[in-house]
């Protein structure tokens, strides 16, 4: 390999795991983050509200009041300390269970809710399935279901913004599974060519809905694909929030220096179902799980925060009771709301509607009801 190109893969070691928070509760100096107790409480309500939300929402479900939930059940560490590297202007693209960095970076709780009851205050006014949002306020894009698709995207933002001189920076959210599609290889090859600053988190969940991980790819990890494109990869433990946020801060770092895209493997596990139309225990062993869950993302932040004295339990009482109060609340007004506006379904495709879509739009609005499913 030639020296310019090991300068630019920068794959040191494609098998090393990058880890911060010890078994003991101290953090490793050689990648601490150094974040105050401040932030990392921050952060840990927000795990715990992702937690708490995901629970909710998997009940409501349940219950036949939505009709669909993606959730984020034992990956929340390397949503949200990816999530929270990235600065204000930068943008993010999720695939779908990313509702938790949304939260943290300032789409509201209401509107998640009116989201997921697809009711007149969605942002995307009802036109996808739940758990399909976007906040452009926060520099969040729409969630489209199709696996990889939003690589690509992240990629073309990267490249304007360079194209404009601007330091700003894109993450993208993909699963293991997305590593197949051709949306991988075409983002992450063009962002390689062009140094582009788009940091690649692929979620190692160890599960493509029903497809482990060993039918996924020959290679031995996914961060090895890195090589092939001439940018870093870098595996890191998804699961310590700690590393999370050390590694994609170099990444980002890295990018807006002009040198390029970074691969980050977060290694975790989809402790729960693909969503909530899918029954895990149809294809893999409780045994699997059970392990995994001694590595709870939450339960490592809490313990280190409860070691420096800076969280009890009296606080975790009150935080999981300020969280239940606002999402009950959020949804009695979600609930409460109306569906969009007929005629909205005619709107934000032309500036000026054309006139057969006018009077298209008019003849539904004038012409006969059927009957609500409630009589």
């Amino acid at each position: 390999m030639s020296s310019e190109k090991s300068r630019r893969s920068g794959n040191e070691d494609p098998n090393a795991i990058v880890s911060v928070l010890r078994d003991d509760g101290t953090l490793d100096p050689a990648h601490d983050p150094h974040l105050g107790d401040d932030e990392v409480k921050f952060l840990y309500r927000h795990l715990v509200e992702t937690r708490q939300l995901d629970e909710r929402f998997v009940a409501l479900q349940r219950q036949g009041r939505i009709g669909f939930h993606v959730g984020s059940l034992g990956e929340e560490a390397a949503i949200l300390g990816s999530a929270y590297a990235m600065r204000k202007n930068d943008w993010l693209f999720p695939c779908y269970r990313e509702f938790g960095a949304a939260l943290m970076r300032g789409f509201s709780l209401q509107k998640l809710c009116d989201n997921m009851f697809g009711n007149a205050n969605d942002t995307v006014k009802g036109r996808q399935m739940p758990c399909h949002y976007v906040c452009r306020a926060v520099n969040w894009a729409s969630i489209s279901s199709p696996v990889g698709t939003q690589i690509t995207h992240a990629v073309g933002v990267a490249w304007g913004a360079k194209i404009r001189r601007e330091q700003v920076a894109s993450l993208v959210y993909f699963g293991d599974g997305a590593t197949s599609s051709s949306d991988f290889h075409s983002g992450v090859n063009f962002a390689g060519v062009f140094r582009l600053p788009v940091v690649f988190l692929c979620r190692n969940n160890g599960w493509a809905i029903s497809v482990p991980v060993e039918r996924q790819t020959a290679t031995h990890t996914f961060a090895e694909k890195a090589v092939a494109y001439g940018i870093p990869g870098v595996r890191v433990d998804g699961n310590d929030i700690f590393a999370v946020v050390a590694v994609t801060r170099r990444a980002v770092e890295r990018g807006l220096r002009g040198e390029g895209p970074t691969l980050i493997e977060a290694i975790t596990y989809r402790m729960g179902g693909h969503s909530t139309s899918d029954d895990p225990n149809r294809y893999r062993e409780n045994q699997a799980v059970e392990a995994w869950a001694a590595r709870d993302p939450l339960e490592r932040v809490r313990r280190y925060l409860q070691k420096r004295g800076a969280w009890s339990d009296a606080d975790e009482k009150n935080l999981k009771a300020d969280i239940d109060a606002r999402f009950r609340a959020a949804v009695a007004i979600a609930e409460k709301t109306p569906p969009p506006a007929l005629e909205s379904m005619f709107e934000d495709v032309y500036a000026k509607v054309p006139w057969h879509l006018a009077e298209q739009r008019n003849e539904v609005v004038s012409g006969p009801r059927a009957p609500t499913p409630h009589g």
